[in-house]
């Protein structure tokens, strides 16, 4: 059995996920989630960008081209 020692709190208000779901804040479950998918987490994604739902790792390609990775700080 894996015990998991998340600042859940914390990691859900840093969090810029618009969706609901039973990972947010527990980024290690979330990531893999995501990688299982192929997909990035939403937290990769700009503001503006994330409410799209495209997780796809050519869709964060498309926006960093576009906007550089400023956004990410």
């Amino acid at each position: 059995m894996t015990t998991r020692n998340c600042a859940i709190d914390a990691n859900k208000k840093n969090c810029t996920c618009t969706f609901t779901c039973g990972h947010k804040g527990i980024c290690c479950e979330c990531v893999d989630n995501h990688r299982r998918k192929g997909e990035l987490p939403g937290c990769y994604f700009p503001k503006e960008v994330e409410p799209s739902g495209d997780r796809s790792i050519s869709g964060f390609i498309n926006v960093v081209k576009r906007q550089g990775t400023a956004y990410l700080n």
